[in-house]
């Protein structure tokens, strides 16, 4: 493998839209394509169903919730390429029973219902907390220094992201929409939300009832804190760096009857991800359906 090659890596790209997106950059990226699994024998069959569709990726293990893992994908990325050309963090996990996914758009927001168990709540909360923020922190505390110049990073998050946000008490508004928060400070937020669950506070304190959606708004505001550090540390790099959300999608998280395939799902995803070399934008920036949104 040439160390020279350009390369584009999807993390949870066994299934589903990160599935999608892997093989739509086997079709579109001049490069390798790199397919990461949390499950090693799922990740290979994934592979497979590539191969068997013509299309060439490589595959390596990645959970985004433990730190040597990470460790050793950020190795394999100096060792074969020098660096990351593409970075696409999809992984995450929903808040809610496999067997029963949302039915409509709007159960999204709403994690926690009237009389839930405050304490499943709390656990809930905290495993969508671990995995869909601090676990995508992770990745890019360990991959960004990776990014070679005219890099491309795409975080998937959610609108439900936007839509919770309205529901969050004024002063978090203010606080997640800040141009000057800390990425400290946006850990500090995202723990106080998993405490004031556990205390079973967390409406007293300004939170939405939607554990998934305040991981989603982790995910956008370390987005733009990212982006910003980008813009000021390697201006001349020309590294374009976006959350965005792929829509409601037909998987195993969202259900038969979400609206989007992930094919479409897929769409906006990679066209960020391959955003040309001379683009000034968008970056730091939230994208739907290839549309900047107003955060």
């Amino acid at each position: 493998m040439s160390s020279c090659s350009r390369v584009a890596l999807v993390t949870g790209a066994n299934k589903g839209i990160g599935f999608a997106i892997t093989r739509d950059l086997c079709r579109k990226f001049s490069g390798d394509v790199v397919l990461t699994a949390r499950d090693e024998a799922r990740g290979k069959a994934a592979l497979q169903q590539l191969q068997a569709e013509g299309l060439s990726a490589r595959f390596h293990q990645l959970d985004i919730d433990d730190r040597h893992s990470i460790r050793a994908l950020r190795d394999f990325l100096l060792k074969d390429y020098r660096g990351l050309d593409v970075l696409v963090n999809n992984a995450g996990i929903g808040t809610w029973p496999k067997n029963k996914p949302p039915s409509r758009k709007s159960d999204f927001f709403k994690s926690a219902q009237p009389g839930t168990d405050p304490t499943h709540f709390h656990i809930q909360s905290e495993a969508a907390m671990k995995t869909n923020f601090f676990g995508t922190r992770a990745v890019c505390t360990e991959l960004l220094p990776l990014i070679k110049p005219q890099g491309r990073v795409v975080n998937v998050s959610s609108v439900i992201s936007l839509d919770v946000l309205k529901n969050c008490s004024r002063e978090l508004q203010q606080k997640f929409r800040s141009e000057t928060i800390t990425e400290e400070e946006l850990v500090g937020l995202m723990n106080k939300f998993v405490g004031d669950t556990k205390k079973g506070i967390h409406e007293k304190e300004g939170w939405p009832n939607s554990a998934y959606g305040v991981t989603k708004i982790g995910v956008t505001v370390l987005s733009r804190i990212h982006a910003r550090k980008l813009s000021e540390q390697r201006r001349g790099d020309k590294i374009l760096l976006n959350a965005c959300c792929p829509g409601w999608v037909r998987t195993d998280m969202a259900g038969p009857k979400a609206t989007k395939s992930p094919e479409e799902g897929a769409e906006t995803p990679v066209y960020l991800a391959l955003l040309p070399p001379d683009a000034e934008g968008p970056h730091g920036q939230f994208v739907q359906e290839k549309k900047v949104e107003q955060w």
